[in-house]
C-alpha cells in the first residue's frame, strides 16, 4: 500500500466512524483547532454520549491496525487528558481486540515448536484467552503438569507495522517541512524510535529474555511478581509463560471486594518504577493496564504482577544522575540548577542562553508547583517541560522519551487506584536517598576499587607510552627540520625567478628605449633635419640603451 492510498484510508475511516464528533466532547471541544476543522466539526452530527464516540474511536483503531491500536492502549490510561466514558471504551484495546483463526495460531505454533503440539501439552485450548494489537494467549498445559499460557504473534503483523510506518514517516517528513514546529520536534526522529521499539516488541523470544531477567530482579519481592518463561520452549513467533492467578488492575470492583488496600498499592507502583529505573536500571516501558494483574493473595501487602516485557528501557549512568538530580532541583523548585544540569549534560547545543532556559522552566513548570500536591499531575508536568526544552533546540534522547511514556502508564495506573497518589512525596526521599549512596564515600571508594585494575594497567604502560611519545616527537622534529629545508630551498628558487625576471624586463626595456631613439634619428634624417640632430639622437639612443643595460646587469 502507498503512503497516497494510505492516507485516503485514514480518510476514508475517520469519516466512516464520525471520529470528528470527538470534538465536541470537553475538554477536546477546547483545543485550538484551525478555522475550517471548526466549521467541519459545527457540521458534524453530536453523539449521544461519550461513551458511543468512544467505541466508534477504538473500532476505527482496530481497523487502522496494530501501530493505531498502541495508540489506544495509552490514551486509555489519560484519564487527565480524554475523557473517562471514552478511555472506558479504549480499554478494551489492552486485551479484547479481535482474535485470528484457531487455524493460524495452531500452524504458527506447531511451526515453531518443530513438533506435534501433542508431544509438549498435555491439552492446549483453541479459544484465545485474550487477544491485542501484537499477539493473542491460548492457555495450555504442558507434559510436566504445569499449567502455562502460550502467546502467539499475529500473522503478516510485521508487513503491516512496516506498511504504517513507512505512511507515518513520510508524513513526518513533509509536516518537518512546512512546520517549524514539526521540524523543531524532530518528528521523523520519534517515528524511528518508535520503529525500533515496536519491532522489539515483536520478536517474542526477546521478550522471554527479558522477562527471565526481570523475574531476577524482582526474586521474592513485596512488590512485583514476574511469571516464569520456558525458553526452551519460545521463539520469535511464540513465547510460553507460566499461568498466573490475579486481578486486573482495572477491576476496581474485584480489588474492593478483596479489600484492597489501593493507597498502599499505588504507592508501591511508584517504588516498583523508581526500582527499575534506578537500582536495576532495567525498566518495563509497557506498564498499561492490559500488562498489570495484582495478587490478592495478601490484600493487606498486595503486589503486582507484570506480563509482556517486549519494550525496556534503561539509562546510562550519566543520564541516571542527570534524572535524579534534575528531580530533586524540580522538587526543590531550583529552575536554575535544572538548566545548569541541562547543560553539564552536553544537551544544549552551543550559545544556548541558560539563564533565559531557566526563566522558561520556571515560567511553565512552576504553576504545577503551586497546586497542592496530590493535585500534581507528573504526567502533565513533563509533557510541558518536554516542551520548554524542544523550544530551544535541545533533543531528548530516545530513552528519556520512553521513561515519559513509563511515568504516564505509571502516574495513570496509581490515579485510578489512589486519585490523591502523591507522587511527588512518595518519590522524593528515594531520589535524595539514591543519590547520597551513589555520590558519597562508600559508593566513590567502590567506584575507585572498580575502576582500580584500569587505572594500575594505566599506570604500567605509562613507560611505554611516554617512550612512544618521545620517539614521536623527535620523529616530528626531524620532519619540521626537512619541511623548513625544503621551505628555504623553494624560497631561494623564488627570489631568484624573481631577479631574472626583473633583469628581463629591463633588458626589454633598453632595447625599446634605443631602438626608438635610433628610429627617430633615421626619421630626422629622412625629413632632411640638420646633421648635428641626427648624431644627438644616435648618440642619446646608443647611451640610453647602454645605461638600462648595464642598470640590469648590475642592479640585482
Amino acid at each position: 500500500m502507498t503512503s497516497r492510498t494510505h492516507a485516503w484510508r485514514l480518510l476514508r475511516i475517520a469519516l466512516k466512524y464520525r471520529l470528528l464528533a470527538l470534538l465536541h466532547i470537553e475538554p477536546l471541544s477546547s483545543l485550538p483547532l484551525p478555522r475550517w476543522l471548526r466549521l467541519l466539526v459545527r457540521f458534524t452530527r453530536k453523539d449521544s454520549t461519550p461513551f458511543a464516540a468512544g467505541e466508534r474511536l477504538r473500532d476505527a483503531l482496530i481497523e487502522l491496525g496494530p501501530v493505531y491500536i498502541k495508540l489506544g492502549q495509552l490514551l486509555s490510561t489519560r484519564r487527565d487528558v480524554i475523557p473517562s466514558p471514552i478511555a472506558d471504551a479504549l480499554a478494551s484495546l489492552q486485551d479484547s481486540v479481535p482474535p485470528f483463526s484457531e487455524a493460524a495460531a495452531r500452524e504458527i505454533l506447531r511451526r515453531s515448536l518443530a513438533q506435534p503440539l501433542h508431544e509438549v501439552f498435555e491439552w492446549f485450548d483453541n479459544k484465545p484467552l485474550a487477544a491485542a494489537s501484537i499477539a493473542q494467549v491460548h492457555t495450555a498445559r504442558l507434559r510436566g503438569g504445569q499449567e502455562v499460557v502460550v502467546k502467539i504473534r499475529r500473522p503478516d503483523i510485521e508487513a503491516r507495522i512496516d506498511e504504517t510506518l513507512l505512511f507515518l514517516r513520510e508524513a513526518a517528513a513533509v509536516a518537518e517541512q512546512r512546520s517549524s514546529a514539526a521540524h523543531r520536534l524532530r518528528v521523523t526522529s520519534i517515528i524511528d524510535d518508535y520503529d525500533r521499539t515496536i519491532h522489539a516488541e515483536l520478536d517474542l523470544a526477546l521478550e522471554g529474555r527479558n522477562t527471565a531477567r526481570l523475574r531476577a530482579n524482582f526474586a521474592h519481592s513485596p512488590l512485583l511478581y514476574v511469571p516464569r518463561p520456558w525458553l526452551n520452549l519460545s521463539s520469535r513467533d511464540v513465547l510460553v509463560l507460566e499461568r498466573i492467578n490475579g486481578v486486573p488492575i482495572s477491576d476496581n470492583t474485584a480489588l474492593e471486594a478483596a479489600g484492597v488496600d489501593k493507597a498502599l498499592l499505588a504507592e508501591k507502583g511508584v517504588r516498583t518504577f523508581f526500582k527499575q529505573v534506578f537500582i536495576d536500571n532495567f525498566f518495563h516501558a509497557d506498564m498499561h493496564p492490559g500488562n498489570v494483574f495484582v495478587d490478592l493473595s495478601e490484600p493487606d501487602d498486595p503486589r503486582y504482577i507484570a506480563l509482556d516485557c517486549a519494550i525496556i528501557g534503561s539509562l546510562t549512568q550519566s543520564d541516571q544522575q542527570h534524572l535524579a538530580k534534575s528531580l530533586v532541583a524540580f522538587f526543590n523548585r531550583d529552575y536554575a540548577r535544572v538548566a545548569q544540569l541541562y547543560a553539564e549534560q552536553g544537551w544544549t547545543p552551543p550559545g544556548t542562553d541558560i539563564v533565559a532556559f531557566a526563566e522558561a522552566i520556571e515560567r511553565v513548570c512552576d504553576p504545577h508547583f503551586a497546586k497542592p500536591l496530590g493535585e500534581i499531575s507528573f504526567g502533565a508536568f513533563l509533557t510541558d517541560l518536554f516542551q520548554v526544552v524542544e523550544s530551544f533546540d535541545i533533543r531528548m534522547q530516545p530513552q528519556l522519551i520512553l521513561l515519559q511514556k513509563t511515568l504516564l502508564y505509571v502516574e495513570g495506573l496509581g490515579r485510578s487506584l489512589y486519585p490523591q497518589l502523591d507522587l511527588w512525596t512518595t518519590a522524593k526521599p528515594f531520589m535524595e536517598t539514591w543519590l547520597i549512596e551513589r555520590n558519597g564515600p562508600a559508593a566513590i571508594a567502590s567506584r575507585v576499587m572498580k575502576d582500580l585494575p584500569d587505572v594500575l594497567s594505566a599506570l604500567l604502560s605509562l613507560p611505554t607510552l611516554l617512550t612512544e611519545t618521545t620517539s614521536r616527537l623527535r620523529s616530528l622534529e626531524i620532519l619540521q627540520a626537512d619541511q623548513a629545508a625544503r621551505l628555504a630551498v623553494v624560497e631561494s628558487a623564488l627570489t631568484k625567478g624573481r631577479q631574472v625576471r626583473r633583469r628581463t624586463q629591463w633588458a626589454a626595456v633598453a632595447l625599446v628605449t634605443a631602438g626608438t631613439l635610433f628610429l627617430f634619428g633615421a626619421f630626422n634624417d629622412s625629413a632632411g633635419a640638420a646633421p648635428v640632430v641626427q648624431t644627438t639622437f644616435g648618440a642619446a639612443g646608443a647611451l640610453a640603451g647602454l645605461a638600462l643595460l648595464l642598470r640590469t646587469l648590475f642592479r640585482f
